[in-house]
């Protein structure tokens, strides 16, 4: 009883896989049908549509008229003035080896200034004034090259100066450091030595913090 009963089951499974399947086809062949019904409808309405008109040609143009005929035989006339400035161009060559030689000239000078320059930069004089720098681990300079100036050196030239304008004037600096005037004279003018200035307190009562 219990086999007939399973076997029953197993034939209700059976035919209902086989439904399922059976619907599914079907669904699948409704949903191309309709797909290609779809898709026909799309072909004949691309082909109904009317296709778009050429655009009209253009007429041929005229003969050219009076105008632009006036205006080629204005521009083929031959013009006087302006043959005349044709006339007055010239073209002047150079011979290659003048133009290196000469290049080579400006080169040889421009390296002789140079050489001038660095020999008169490695002119040295001695140190008018120096800090002693043993304690500092500094070394200790003994001379600059001519038209330079130590910090030290400045700062007593700016101080000589301004204490003592008759005296120590721009030609005496430039001469007494080896320097030039008209730099001499640039440092007197845009430089000013350090200056501390103690301002008094207004009044007679305002506290002041005295050191202990």
């Amino acid at each position: 009883m219990d086999l007939l009963a399973h076997r029953r089951q197993f034939e209700q499974t059976l035919l209902s896989v086989s439904m399922l399947g059976i619907i599914s086809n079907m669904g699948a062949r409704v949903a191309r049908l309709f797909r290609n019904v779809n898709l026909e409808n799309r072909v004949h309405r691309e082909i109904s549509k009317e296709k778009p008109r050429a655009a009209p040609r253009h007429e041929p143009t005229g003969p050219p008229s009076a105008g632009s005929t006036e205006e080629a035989d204005t521009v083929n006339q031959k013009s006087d003035p302006l043959l005349a400035n044709l006339q007055s161009v010239f073209v002047q060559s150079t011979d290659p080896a003048a133009a290196a030689a000469a290049a080579s000239a400006a080169a040889a000078a421009a390296e002789a200034s140079k050489t001038v320059a660095v020999s008169k930069e490695m002119e040295r004089r001695p140190l008018k004034y120096s800090l002693p720098v043993d304690g500092y681990g500094l070394a200790e300079l003994t001379d600059v090259p001519k038209g330079k100036l130590t910090i030290t050196e400045a700062l007593k030239a700016l101080g000589s100066h301004q204490q003592q304008p008759q005296a120590w004037t721009p030609e005496k600096i430039a001469q007494d450091y080896s320097l030039d005037l008209k730099d001499t004279k640039a440092l007197l003018e845009f430089f000013i030595p350090f200056q501390i200035q103690i301002i008094p307190p207004k009044t007679d009562s305002a506290k002041q913090i005295k050191a202990s």
